[in-house]
């Protein structure tokens, strides 16, 4: 199984301050841009020309370093929720930050967080505060659009107020609408791109409350692969969490994204879903996040969101 986000700790109080975890951050998209594809045009699908963002790149501009110009470099840091002005300093002194490929250790140095290219131990810093990331529990009985022309309940129903104040989110992949849990609501249309291109085997985890009692032939038939209409179709885990009363409680994680897969595949199976939840995409996980809830990515989660895609 795909292990869950770390969170980062609280800093030994024995530690250097040049040695404090960084852990506020917010990484920017596209962390690792080749130079030969600077000037190539962006690769996002549909829905991110839909969106019509501006994708921030590793451009060629002249940065605003020691000119005079943009804002000090200690203060980008802290808004962009790094660390205080403070320890900003520190992490400089340390020489742990770089603006454009060069280290600075140096206090004072001017930049222009629009278009320098600012890391901190090596992880590229985003002031951008424009990109929103959510994780919603969607109910069951609720369709995976943000609008539904049939007036049916719709996730668009329970961001409403963000939507009317022009966020735009939008969902990255469906559940149909028995199938409850884990959607990710986002605004950033090449990290949605990228999570579902089956390039990248984004894996998701799903437990299914299924009618008979299963056990390891079952998790042996899941994990070899089942045979449906459109092809075989395996599981990367999969386990009996538990059994009673004629029923079984089976955990399937996989990096299919074929319609009803889950559900075809247990039927198929001789074990028919009565129930199915949603619980982890890669390593986010849905926690204790109340049906019709939802909340903001954690920068580690965004992080291991990236890493898992190639930004």
């Amino acid at each position: 199984m795909t292990p869950p986000a770390r969170r980062d700790g609280t800093p030994d109080k024995k530690q250097r301050a040049s040695d404090m975890l960084v852990s506020n951050a917010k990484p920017a998209r596209r962390q690792h841009v080749k130079k030969s594809d600077r000037t190539k045009n962006s690769t996002a699908d549909s829905v991110a020309r839909e969106l019509g963002a501006d994708w921030l790149v590793d451009g060629d501009a002249q940065g605003a370093a020691n000119n005079g110009k943009g804002e000090r470099l200690q203060k980008v840091l802290a808004k962009a929720g790094v660390a205080s002005r403070r320890h900003a300093e520190i992490l400089i002194d340390a020489g742990r930050v770089e603006v454009n490929g060069k280290i600075i250790m140096q206090q004072g140095v001017r930049v222009n967080p629009n278009v320098d290219v600012i890391r901190v131990d090596g992880v590229r810093i985003n002031v951008n505060e424009n990109m929103q990331y959510f994780i919603l529990n969607k109910p069951r009985g609720m369709q995976s659009t943000m609008h539904d022309d049939m007036g049916r309940p719709c996730v668009g129903d329970l961001v409403s107020d963000r939507v009317a104040a022009g966020q735009r989110l939008f969902h990255v992949g469906r559940l149909d609408a028995d199938t409850e849990g884990l959607l990710l609501l986002t605004n950033d249309g090449e990290l949605a791109n990228r999570l579902m291109h089956p390039k990248y085997g984004i894996k998701k985890t799903y437990l299914a409350t299924v009618l008979g009692e299963g056990g390891n032939k079952l998790v042996k038939q899941l994990k070899d692969g089942i045979e449906l209409d459109d092809g075989l179709a395996k599981a990367d885990f999969a386990q009996i969490v538990d059994k009673n009363g004629g029923y079984s409680l089976v955990r399937v994680e996989l990096h299919e994204g074929r319609k009803h897969i889950v559900r075809r595949m247990l039927k198929e199976a001789g074990y028919p879903v009565q129930r199915l939840v949603r619980t982890k995409l890669h390593t986010v996980q849905l926690g204790e996040l109340t049906p019709g809830a939802f909340r903001a990515l954690n920068s580690n989660e965004l992080t291991s969101l990236y890493n898992a895609v190639e930004m």
